[in-house]
Formats: structure tokens, sequence, C-alpha cells
């Protein structure tokens, strides 16, 4: 994501207030780029209508669509500085007409507000939100109500220690996109790298084994590693964290203790059962999150629901 030229702004019907435009229109300020206001709508109750002819189902339909887009035009008269277009698509599952969209329209960034939980005051990630991460082609930039403010800071989350040849070019991705990022956003950027603990059962089974000696050869390896990484960005040692333990709680314990706006991660975009059985540290970290979210894919990455 060199630069974002085309951002899709996603709607969400239940907000007066869109967050999600927002960003795209504060992203749209700094890099030129177009804007799409873009609404997946579906009326479940139109398919309790079969004993209407396919004339009058139509119609019906049609009407929800223009209420929706008269919305939208009283929506986007919020922003009179910036031209934004709208579509209006009439669809049951809200993350395929999203994808779908990005794969025929080419858009650079996906940008979508985050539901919050009242109560507790973080983040909730709905169902089109896990499948966004997971299938979109595109950058998906998840947000909150809050804007970034200037000076702010910036998480890259890398494996630097993978030998996995996705994992290393999802490194280097997520490190050109945050950087890109933080010059848009006038940020700091650090980079957060978890390392395992020792296993207990070597330490009980191999009665030799020097637990504390494992553990700091373990840390040297992810912190040379992570080193070389920042330093191949231009980054220094000091902008820099390696904390023991899982990247689902260190993550968001550097994020919260950083008070970072943004957390940039990858994302293999596993699905069905090899999701099942690998499992996705991405989606563990950013279910435990309570910032904004940018999620990449691989370069070359193909989404399931492309033809």
């Amino acid at each position: 994501m060199e630069s974002i030229k085309n951002i899709l702004a996603v709607i969400d019907p239940t907000k007066e207030h869109q967050h999600s435009l927002d960003r795209a229109v504060s992203l749209a300020a700094k890099t030129g780029a177009k804007i799409t206001a873009f609404l997946s709508i579906y009326d479940f109750s139109y398919e309790m209508t079969t004993m209407l002819s396919k004339e009058e189902r139509e119609a019906m339909r049609d009407a929800v669509i223009s209420d929706r887009q008269n919305w939208i035009v009283e929506l986007l008269a919020e922003y009179p500085n910036c031209a934004i277009e709208s579509q209006v698509v009439w669809h049951n599952r809200p993350f395929e007409s999203i994808i779908k969209a990005v794969l025929e329209q080419n858009y650079d960034l996906v940008v979508k507000s985050t539901h919050q939980h009242d109560t507790l005051k973080s983040v909730i990630f709905t169902p089109t939100d896990w499948h966004l991460i997971r299938k979109c082609p595109s950058p998906v930039l998840l947000v909150k109500e809050q804007s970034w403010p200037e000076n702010g800071h910036i998480l890259a989350a890398v494996n630097a220690v993978s030998d996995d040849e996705l994992h290393l070019e999802l490194n280097d991705r997520i490190m050109k996109d945050a950087q890109f990022i933080c010059r848009l956003a006038n940020a700091k950027l650090s980079l957060v790298n978890a390392y395992p603990a020792t296993p207990v059962n070597i330490a009980i089974e191999i009665p030799e084994f020097n637990p504390s000696q494992y553990t700091e050869a373990v840390k040297k390896h992810h912190q040379d590693s992570t080193y070389a990484l920042a330093e191949k960005y231009g980054l220094s040692k000091e902008d820099c964290i390696v904390k023991e333990g899982l990247p689902e709680d260190v993550i968001p314990f550097v994020a919260k203790d950083n008070r970072t706006e943004l957390v940039v991660i990858g994302s293999v975009g596993r699905t069905g059962l090899s999701a099942a059985l690998i499992g996705n540290t991405a989606e563990h970290v950013i279910d435990n999150l309570d910032c904004d979210v940018l999620a990449l894919k691989p370069d070359g990455y193909k989404s399931p629901l492309a033809d």
C-alpha cells in the first residue's frame, strides 16, 4: 500500500454518525484518494413475499434501496468539502458484497467502523469484520470512534523469527504499510514481537536442562531478529518491544501500555478446516485489541470469493 487512491468506506445502517467515513475523509485529505460510501442492505421480510408477483417483489426491493440511497445523500451532506460517491447494493451477506466490490473495482483500502460494548467500553468485532479479515484481498482498516491524534503511536506486530516465506513477506508488507500510515498520521512507529515461554515439560523430562539459559537464548534470538528487521526499515533497537508470552496476550498489552491508536497486523487468511486445525494467531490477537486495527494479507493473496 505505497499509495491510497480508492477507498471503500462501509456504512453502518445502525449508526447515525459514520466513523468509517470520518477516517476515510481524513486519509483522503492527505492522499487525494477517491471515496465510495458503500452500503449493503437486505430486508429479510422480502423472503416472506413469495405470494407477490415478481414485479411487486422488485418494486418492494427498489423502494428499500431508494430509501437508503436518499439517507446516504443526507449523510454525505455532513462532508460538504469532500466529493464522495455512494453505492447501495441488495445482498443478504454484507461481507460478500464488500469483497465483490473490492474485486471488481480495485479498492486499495476498506474502512469499516467497529462496535463498542456499552458496559465494558471494549471493541466488539462482528462476523462481517472476521470475514473481511480472513477473505478480503485489500487491507482492512477497522476503526473506533476516536480520531488519530498528531504524534500518536502505531504498533507493527511482526513474527520476526519465522522461516516461512509467507510470513517473511508479510513482515515486509506490515513494515511498509505501517511506515506509510505513520507518515500520513505523523505518528511514531514501534515493532512488537512475542517469544514463547520455556515449556515446563522439558525441564521435567530432561534433568540437565537449564530453563533460564534456554529462555535467554530464545529471547536473544527474537531480539536479534526483531532488531535486524527494524534496521532494514531505518528503525532503532529502542523502537522494538520484545516480550515473553503468547502474541494474543503480549500485543494487546503493549498496545494498551503505549496508548496505541493503531495496530498493523498480518493475516494469512486461512479459512475452513485449515484455520480450524492450524489456528489463526492474528485473529486471537485482534480479538483482544481495544484500538484501531489494520489487517493485511500477503502479496499475491487470492480471496476465496474470487472467480
